[in-house]
């Protein structure tokens, strides 16, 4: 996996977080529901019953299987709802929660950089449950030595992952345009799919009825950055610390994404999907196939006719030097400041190699993070097995683009987000779009990299 990444400070980090109207006033107010350690199991003062504050996504668990965890490790799990403002605000107070669900690809080096993580070497080393020996190799994009990605100590560690440019396609609607399905080995040209995609758009008086493609997946910065790779070049620099839109392989891949947008046949940054996402789209039959990776599985296996008429396919490619990125390896990180970290770690030993790993393993709804659990992947109906097919034969070219460490990926989507409506509809020339790119986001990156200092 090519990674490398450049290096930052704390001190950076809580000035600009300092800097946020009211930081140290929002630490306070949230300081009722960030209390790292406490003694209150729900029953009582004094009780004497660990509370482990965990920051993650409000449907992580339901209220049963929250008691649940709860019961079988033996503490009180006490959710904050994932939020970047309320994060950085606990950790400018240095009162963060004790554990933090983040995206490894694409946030590490911007935590690890400014000493915010915990180094858990130590803990792999005494655990019993989780050997580094055990662990998948995507879960290297949660460590970091300083100056790059990918080497150094353990920060966190995947709860599962997929290859994100990889896509799903629904054979009712190829069978009706009259159209091959893909191979699920070789890989489709980028532009082989979005032809496939013009073939499959429906329209009603002018307006979009049915998506034939949505390319956006994990966001447009990240789908930029693995057409680029594919074509043979890097949107980032070496030192990461700038963007060049201008090289011919981006050009090459802006003027794809320019030309997708355009045809207006699946959502874009100037017309995005009223749904917010795949899911509803895909199931509701309004989206031919949807660039999602294997976890999307999980979602159309849970209903039979669904999973009869879908298939999943390799990552497109721009390019001849083929990549299969992944953008997330979502998983749980342990802040520097957290107080609670033996409890911390018990939470990870029970939700990456317990029974939550079990059931998330035969699920479908992500490759899991340890090796010894891939057999579990589901391969019992002819839907799951055809994907498990597909996603094994995608291994071999998985790969993990380095992110910089001087901005939040949310930063320069939302860049995207500011020049690409404008210039979709204006039919902008591509060399114009990308010397606009490379002004905004180089700036923001640039002022990143002089907090260094």
């Amino acid at each position: 996996m090519p990674i490398s990444t450049g290096s930052l400070d704390r001190r950076q980090f809580l000035r600009a977080s300092a800097a946020s109207a009211g930081a140290a006033l929002a630490a306070t107010a949230l300081s009722g529901c960030a209390n790292s350690v406490g003694d209150d199991d729900g029953g009582g003062a004094g009780s004497g019953r660990t509370t482990l504050n965990v920051m993650t996504v409000e449907n992580e668990w339901d209220k049963k299987t929250l008691k649940a965890a709860e019961a079988a490790l033996g503490m009180r799990l006490n959710v904050i709802i994932a939020d970047p403002t309320k994060l950085n605000a606990m950790l400018a107070a240095k009162n963060p929660p004790d554990v933090v669900r983040g995206f490894g690809a694409t946030e590490t080096a911007y935590f690890a950089a400014r000493g915010l993580m915990t180094d858990l070497d130590p803990y792999f080393a005494k655990s019993d449950a989780l050997k580094v020996s055990d662990l998948d190799p995507v879960n290297d994009v949660w460590r970091y030595d300083g100056e790059k990605q990918g080497a150094g100590p353990r920060y966190g560690m995947a709860k599962d992952y997929s290859q994100d440019q990889m896509f799903w396609y629904r054979t009712d609607l190829l069978d009706a345009a009259k159209l091959d399905q893909p191979s699920a080995t070789e890989a489709l040209s980028a532009d082989a799919w979005l032809d496939m995609g013009k073939e499959l758009v429906k329209r009603r008086l002018g307006k979009v009825k049915v998506y034939g493609l949505n390319a956006t997946g994990m966001g447009a910065f990240s789908q930029l950055m693995g057409m680029t790779a594919s074509a043979g070049g890097s949107l980032f620099a070496e030192d990461l610390a700038t963007v060049d839109f201008s090289s011919p392989e981006a050009l090459k891949a802006l003027d794809w994404f320019l030309a997708y947008s355009r045809a207006d046949i699946g959502p874009s940054p100037a017309n995005p999907n009223p749904d917010g996402w795949d899911g509803p789209t895909y199931q509701a039959k309004r989206m031919a196939m949807s660039c999602n990776g294997y976890w999307f599985g999980g979602l159309v296996g849970a209903d039979p006719k669904l999973a009869d008429i879908t298939r999943f396919a390799p990552a497109p490619q721009l390019g001849g030097n083929r990549v299969s990125p992944c953008f997330g390896a979502t998983g749980f990180w342990m802040p520097r400041d957290a107080k609670n970290k033996d409890a911390a770690w018990k939470f990870f030993e029970w939700y990456f190699a317990g029974k939550p790993a079990q059931e998330r393993a035969a699920s479908g709804w992500g490759i899991p993070s340890l090796k010894s659990l891939h057999a579990q992947m589901p391969q019992g109906t002819a839907f799951q097995k055809q994907a498990f097919e597909v996603q094994q034969q995608e291994l071999s070219h998985l790969s993990v683009l380095s992110f910089t460490p001087y901005a939040q990926q949310a930063a320069l989507d939302g860049v995207l987000s500011k020049v690409l409506p404008g210039a979709i509809k204006s039919k902008t020339a591509t060399g114009k779009v990308a010397d606009e790119l490379n002004s905004r986001m180089n700036e923001a990156l640039a002022q990143g990299k002089e907090l260094v200092g």
